[in-house]
């Protein structure tokens, strides 16, 4: 058989060296990549020992504090995610929260029915980031929070800012300035999404207080529901909250109602300078409004400006231009702000249906626009024609029919305001001699005549406690043997005094208040010289008792209040004709009294268009006050002058610029109007009381024989009081004060 395996290989021995070329080769490294590299250099070298043990200590501490940092951050975000997401269900949609009425409005209609004045929350429609004015939308963002459209709903930089500079100047870290956003100030004005609830027992200014508190809990779930909203709406959409719900002042809520209130124009037609004036309003909007203090309000529009120019939203070139020609109320503005016959209407009213309403109300009032602009310009004439430029001196008028309807009211020399300080109503003054009709009207009413006589000579009484008192006339001189008539058309002192001792003080205080003057009035002896304070519509409600025949007044501007939409009232007038405070013989012999005032004595200057007027002057102690009140057949009107300080004016008397005022306003008021007699007696003549004289206790008689003038009844009147008080008319040495009534 043939081997057929296949043969073997020949047994050679293994190379036992490789050639040299191999073996460099072999022994080659093999480079590790570079990111393994650099990890092998950053290894760190362990070491043993002290230093060894401390690192390694000081590396568990950093990634102890590392773990927990980090868990605690997760927590808190997911926490936060948690309370946002929350928040974010309760948000309504976006129509819901663009009106910010919380109260209803109050429409003032005057005497014909003409809209007057707005008062309350007025609302002028909704309004857009998109459809306002681009300079009244950059206004805003350029004065509440320049970084709007950057934040996310709070800005840590404002509020650390804001925290740094409330420590700086003392308070606490959450006092003064807050660092809100605009979204934080819409959470604010929502009350976070918390409707108000009277029947939780809280009132509404407590729930107010509650909204907008600064504690931090407050704060901080502010902060939260900022973000939802920053969630739940787009920017635009939170800025078009704030611009329909925040206060601009004048009682207007958001920005249609603003443009219209002080410039007539809608919130897409403003300019740069209003638009300014507008966001200007959001820091302080009662105190800033231009229709309480309008120069305050441009200077804030100013500053506006000026930041609006610094964030690049208007050139250096407009800047100027709108600083330049600042922003200003516009007729129908200033037609409507009511000033300060709106404001006395609404003090007036009932609070629930007028300050605090929560329904929409329509009030019906006595006020003659016309009238009110008669009183407005015989106000700024004189002042322009007659008074020195510069001159802080303040005036006052009222104008009122005989049943006390006010017609017309001023209480200032600026007459376009609302909210402001009113004179004719709040202003409690001396009285001067403008009381001294009262002390006659007393006198009157028990049966002395406007032709009995009296002796006007030096005068004393003595005072328990005080010594002698000794009245002096204006004119530092003595008439002798005066009738009535004229001792009040010239304005004596020490007659009228001599009246109101012979009737009684008491009898004079009690005629005083029971026609309006409910003010504190004077005890002693200078009653009867006007030593008592007074407000001009109550001395002017006064008046109109004279005028209307003797019974008592209460001034009124309420005619109706009802709601709208119902065409019956709620309420009528408070107002009107009281009680008979004296016999008409004697209001019609009073009316006669004062019509020699006007015709002869110190109010000549009050003269005009040959109508019969009647009135009185007075000047207060030192002229720190000066009146005239007077009246015509239809209407009665009151004049005060004076420094709201108290400083003596300077050449002024009652006869003087407060009759000129009285004049001017009057004039114009009487355009027109048919010229109707006084309703005045003229009082029969005394008979001669030599041979029979009426015993001191009861009142003198009036006669109608004329037999001389009757004489004694001056003696009589001095023998009274001289019985009384001792005193007499002895001596002129005065150990108190000498009140001088009387003008000239």
């Amino acid at each position: 058989m043939s081997d057929s395996r296949k043969p073997r290989r020949p047994l050679v021995a293994d190379k036992r060296y490789a050639s040299k070329a191999t073996a460099t080769a072999k022994k080659k490294p093999v480079k590790k990549p570079a990111a393994k590299r650099k990890a092998a250099k950053r290894k760190p070298v362990r070491r043993g020992g002290i230093l060894g043990l401390l690192s390694a200590a000081i590396r568990w501490v950093f990634r102890l504090i590392w773990t927990i940092t980090w868990r605690i951050t997760a927590v808190v975000c997911i926490a936060l995610a948690l309370a946002v997401g929350y928040f974010y269900t309760t948000l309504p949609p976006l129509g819901a929260l663009l009106d910010g009425r919380a109260r209803g409005s109050v429409t003032l209609l005057d005497r014909n029915g003409d809209v007057y004045a707005w008062r309350g929350d007025q609302f002028g429609g909704v309004v857009t980031a998109d459809s306002v004015s681009e300079h009244l939308k950059n206004a805003v963002i350029a004065t509440e929070d320049k970084r709007f459209y950057r934040h996310f709903g709070i800005s840590p930089r404002g509020i650390a800012s804001a925290v740094r500079i409330n420590l700086s100047e003392g308070r606490g870290p959450l006092s003064g300035h807050g660092g809100s956003t605009i979204t934080q100030q819409v959470a604010k004005l929502i009350c976070l999404g918390e409707p108000f609830d009277p029947s939780s027992g809280q009132t509404e200014k407590e729930y107010e207080k509650a909204c907008r508190a600064g504690n931090i809990q407050r704060k901080a779930k502010e902060a939260l529901y900022a973000m939802a909203m920053e969630v739940k709406y787009s920017k635009d959409d939170i800025l078009s909250i704030y611009l329909n719900r925040a206060y601009m002042g004048g009682g207007a809520y958001g920005a249609e109602a603003a443009a219209q209130r002080f410039f007539g124009k809608p919130a897409s037609a403003v300019s740069a300078a209003e638009g300014a004036m507008l966001a200007g309003l959001l820091t302080a909007p009662s105190s800033l409004s231009p229709t309480s203090n309008l120069d305050r309000s441009q200077n804030r529009a100013a500053t506006v400006l000026r930041l609006m120019n610094e964030q690049g939203y208007l050139s250096d070139e407009k800047t100027k231009a709108a600083q330049a020609t600042p922003a200003v109320l516009s007729e129908a503005a200033e037609a409507k702000a009511g000033g300060y016959f709106a404001d006395w209407v609404m003090s007036t009213g009932p609070e629930f249906f007028t300050r605090n309403t929560t329904e929409d109300v329509i009030i019906k009032t006595t006020l003659d626009q016309r009238m009110q602009r008669a009183a407005e310009e015989g106000l700024k004439w004189v002042f322009d024609n007659k008074v020195r430029k510069g001159s802080k001196a303040q005036a006052a008028i009222i104008v009122m029919s005989a049943d006390g309807a006010v017609r017309a009211m001023v209480g200032g020399r600026k007459t376009k305001v609302a909210g402001a300080f009113n004179r004719a109503t709040q202003a409690k003054r001396q009285t001067g001699s403008v009381f001294k009709p009262f002390v006659y009207a007393a006198a009157l009413d028990l049966g002395y005549s406007p032709n009995d006589l009296i002796l006007d000579d030096a005068y004393c009484i003595n005072i328990p406690g005080s010594g002698q008192w000794c009245p002096k006339n204006y004119t530092k001189n003595f008439k002798g043997m005066v009738t009535l008539t004229e001792a009040l058309k010239k304005s004596l002192n020490i007659p009228a005094v001599k009246i109101s001792e012979s009737v009684g003080r008491e009898l004079v205080s009690q005629v005083a208040e029971q026609f309006g003057i409910k003010s504190d009035l004077a005890a002693g002896p200078a009653l009867a010289l006007g030593a008592s304070e007074s407000t001009l519509i109550e001395m002017t409600g006064a008046y109109a008792g004279i005028l209307n025949g003797g019974s008592s007044v209460t001034p009124y501007g309420l005619i109706e209040l009802r709601l709208m939409g119902d065409t019956e009232p709620l309420m009528g007038t408070g107002g009107g004709i009281g009680e008979r405070v004296i016999q008409e013989p004697a209001a019609q012999q009073l009316v006669y009294m004062m019509e020699k005032v006007i015709s002869e004595g110190t109010g000549t200057r009050a003269q005009f268009g040959g109508r019969q007027l009647a009135g009185k002057t007075g000047t207060t102690s030192a002229a720190k006050d000066a009146w005239f009140i007077g009246f015509s057949a239809d209407y009665v009107a009151g004049v005060w002058m004076g420094y709201d300080d108290n400083t003596p004016l300077k050449g002024v008397t009652g006869g003087g610029l407060p009759t000129d005022i009285w004049r001017e306003a009057m004039s114009r008021v009487h355009k027109g109007l048919p010229d109707n007699p006084l309703p005045m007696a003229t009082p029969a003549p005394l008979s001669n009381f030599a041979q029979e004289e009426p015993a001191p206790s009861q009142p003198l008689p009036v006669s109608n024989e004329d037999n001389g003038g009757g004489s004694s009844t001056g003696n009589i009147i001095d023998q009274v009081l001289t019985d009384i008080f001792g005193g007499g008319s002895s001596g002129s040495g005065s150990q108190g004060p000498t009140p001088q009534g009387g003008d000239r």
